[in-house]
């Protein structure tokens, strides 16, 4: 009888498990156009499924939610392993943990070099989870890579993520040559919220005098500020996988050391001081936005009155390391030709056309690849026959960092 009460309790848990699952994945949107909706809702269910059994294990105390989201993105991983065209070396730079990648084919010069900063929301990702996308950089563009092992929040808030790119980006341009990589021509990478640290620690790198510039910045769908939750993309997109509004703002306020209660206030722009809007605006206005990126609805948000306890605790989302869209012109001006990706359908990609004017405006050249069927992560399904798209613009970034 008890085995019988224990099954029939399971069962009833597992349905529950999967009717929860089904009515949760069932929000997303789709909109017509984007790159195969049947494979991105399967993608997506999964994931859901993941959100809903880590918050219920941590409601029990078995482990956090993202532990689990930590652990499923690390499994089946490859981990380092030989390979023909590559020698790969587990290291440390200045306490950060980083795999290097060199080609095995003998070069007539130095090479060329590539610091490559994951994404995952500042809480997930690894030097694991981006093996294959780095090796195939490397092999592509016959480059030396360094893909960078850098803290995750929560436990390593801001500027743990920040300081350890920084720490590790310098050390590899000290040490190029030992790598047998020209110092002069490094190019710094960064998807996601490696985009947001590649592009904060290219800020300071151009002001330093005693370590070589950086060739380029190359940056996959970026996100380039933490201030403004309103523009047409969060509008459009911001119940389109495989980035929800919601889960962009959980990213953003772990690492800031906020919380998902603050979220209706990001929204309504409460943590932004009149002063500081208005002194920001000319950079974060959707009046930037170009009209074509607006077709699909935008409605500007009536902005709340200020709450200063929201601002004390994410005050640090003002910092250039935070929002390089921030920075001041005479750091812009500095920064080197620089490539970008966006995805029409990705909650964060107007962050990319806004720093992009950012940088056209003060006269650095960018080139610039929109994927119209894209959503945001993409460009790390480049070896899925399901996502042609996601390769096309893997194989214009690869060539992009060879041709720099």
């Amino acid at each position: 009888m008890l085995l019988l009460v224990i099954g029939i309790s399971l069962l009833l848990c597992i349905l529950l498990f999967l009717g929860t699952t089904y009515l949760e994945s069932s929000k997303a949107e789709y909109p017509p156009g984007i790159a195969n909706p049947a494979e991105l809702r399967r993608i997506h269910i999964v994931s859901t499924g993941l959100t809903i059994l880590g918050k219920t294990l941590e409601r029990f105390g078995i482990c956090r939610e993202i532990t689990l989201f930590r652990f499923m993105v690390q499994l089946g991983k490859r981990r380092l392993e030989n390979d023909p065209e590559l020698s790969m070396k587990n290291l440390t730079f200045e306490g950060v943990p980083v795999r290097l990648y060199q080609p095995r084919l003998p070069s007539a010069g130095d090479r060329k070099g590539v610091v490559f900063i994951h994404g995952g929301g500042f809480v997930f990702g690894s030097i694991e989870s981006y093996d294959s996308f780095c090796r195939h950089m490397s092999k592509k563009s016959g480059a030396v890579v360094v893909s960078v092992g850098y803290r995750l929040a929560p436990e390593h808030r801001y500027p743990a993520a920040f300081d350890d790119s920084l720490n590790a980006t310098i050390h590899f341009l000290k040490t190029a040559k030992h790598y047998g990589v020209n110092p002069s021509s490094v190019v710094i990478c960064g998807d996601s919220a490696g985009g947001n640290l590649a592009a904060g620690i290219s800020q300071v790198l151009v002001a330093r005098t005693d370590i070589p510039k950086p060739l380029a910045v190359a940056l996959i769908y970026p996100s380039v500020q933490m201030i403004e939750y309103n523009l047409p993309a969060y509008q459009q997109n911001g119940m389109v996988p495989l980035l929800l509004r919601e889960r962009s703002q959980f990213y953003r306020l772990t690492y800031l050391g906020g919380d998902l209660s603050m979220s209706e206030g990001l929204v309504n722009g409460v943590h932004v001081p009149p002063e500081l809007r208005k002194k920001f605006s000319k950079w974060l206005d959707a009046g930037n936005i170009p009209d074509g990126f607006k077709v699909r609805g935008f409605k500007p948000h009536e902005i709340s009155d200020f709450n200063n306890e929201i601002y004390q605790r994410l005050k640090h989302a003002f910092d250039p390391a935070c929002s390089p869209l921030l920075a001041e012109d005479a750091v812009i001006s500095l920064l080197p030709k620089t490539y970008i990706v966006t995805c029409e359908y990705d909650a964060i990609r107007d962050d990319g056309i806004l720093y992009k004017k950012r940088l056209e405006d003060n006269g650095i050249p960018v080139t610039w690849y929109h994927v119209k069927d894209g959503f945001h992560g993409m460009v790390s399904f480049f070896d899925q026959p399901a996502f042609e798209s996601g390769k096309q613009a893997m194989d214009n970034f690869v060539n992009f960092v060879k041709e720099a």
